[in-house]
């Protein structure tokens, strides 16, 4: 491997985005990083201003050819940048000129500040998870200790009671045990590990859209927006298949509850490359999206969404969403939420490269 071809290796490897410019202020590199804070591909960038990249303010140029000038390097501090789909990033960037035998190039590394606090989150979400999954364990080993016996009692009562009219108080004993039984074992989510094997999230999610175009009958727009290129993900598909449905059918019972006419989900397949989730560092993950056009979750409930028997709805359980966070951790991935009036999306990440360990 020739020397430029290692530095080459060595930045498409970093976790900092990382540009570089010619006199003319004109791409001449991009890392991956830099491909993915950007959303635009080194092929289609090399050439370009840039400013037709991201806007920064008016300044922005002079500066930087004032840096190649005096060969000087500088810092700027919480630049907000604008992209070219129009989104807005909040960035800490670096320009430091570096010679060569055509004049001075700019290299430009620009560190994203909304990204860092998503991550904090996200550190937090997992750690929550974990906590609550402790939590639900050991409150289901109390709560079905004592309802085992209960229901113990109850049979063995039924069978002293002198009049068959009495029975009916024991039945109903006996069958709110065991309802009260069934639904700690769904709080505790899936009890066994997962059957992992190599699959494709596109038929998974094909296979929801089969059921829920059905369950819907027309009533909802469903969309489709795959990424064609994903790899296929090592991962348990009845499993997956089950947190996508929890989401979809959440999705549409409010869209039915709603009063407005156009409903629709959206069904969204992304990658993700070298992409920090919690505190571990991802090459590649596979980015699901779900979203709907509905009247958004109340705020007072996004915090507190994915903790089981937590709902917004008369009729919910409010255990789909925390079977299928469940579901997700167990494939070492994470399921994010946001929420606004006239959209709500649920992001589910999901490593594309996975441990040799399940944890439960």
């Amino acid at each position: 491997m020739s020397k430029t071809d290692h530095q080459k290796l060595l930045l498409d490897n970093l976790s900092t985005a990382v540009i570089q410019v010619d006199h003319e202020l004109c791409l001449v590199y991009l890392n991956p990083a830099a491909e993915m804070l950007f959303a635009c591909g080194a092929n289609r960038a090399i050439g370009m201003p840039v400013n037709q990249l991201f806007i920064e303010d008016d300044s922005t140029p002079e500066a930087w050819k004032q840096a190649a000038n005096a060969g000087h390097p500088f810092t700027k501090r919480e630049s907000q940048i604008v992209l070219p789909n129009g989104s807005r990033n909040i960035v800490d960037y670096t320009v430091s000129p570096v010679l060569t035998p055509e004049g001075y190039y700019l290299v430009v590394e620009l560190q994203p500040r909304d990204r860092l606090l998503k991550i904090s989150k996200e550190e937090e979400l997992l750690a929550q998870q974990d906590t609550l999954r402790t939590l639900v364990r050991g409150m289901a080993h109390e709560i079905k200790n004592p309802l085992g016996g209960i229901r113990g009692a109850a049979q063995l009562l039924e069978r002293e009671l002198p009049e068959e009219s009495l029975k009916d108080y024991t039945e109903v004993i006996i069958s709110e045990a065991d309802r009260l039984r069934n639904l700690v074992d769904r709080m505790l989510g899936p009890r066994k590990m997962p059957n992992l094997s190599s699959l494709n999230i596109h038929k998974v999610l094909e296979h929801v859209y089969a059921l829920v175009a059905a369950e819907s009958e027309g009533s909802i727009k469903l969309v489709r927006d795959y990424d064609p290129s994903l790899p296929d993900l090592i991962g348990d598909q009845e499993q997956l298949i089950q947190a996508i449905l929890n989401i979809v059918r959440n999705a549409m019972q409010v869209l039915e509850e709603s009063q407005q006419q156009d409903k629709h989900i959206t069904f969204r397949t992304r990658a993700k490359r070298q992409f920090t989730l919690g505190s571990e560092r991802h090459r590649l993950l596979c980015q699901v999206e779900i979203i709907d056009n509905g009247p958004g979750i109340p705020p007072e409930l996004l915090e507190t969404l994915f903790y089981p028997l937590v709902t917004g709805r008369a009729e919910g359980t409010g255990l789909g969403l925390s079977i299928a966070q469940t579901i997700l951790h167990q494939h070492h991935g994470l399921i994010e939420c946001e929420s606004k009036p006239g959209k709500t999306l649920f992001r589910l990440l999901i490593p594309l490269e996975q441990k040799n360990e399940q944890t439960l």
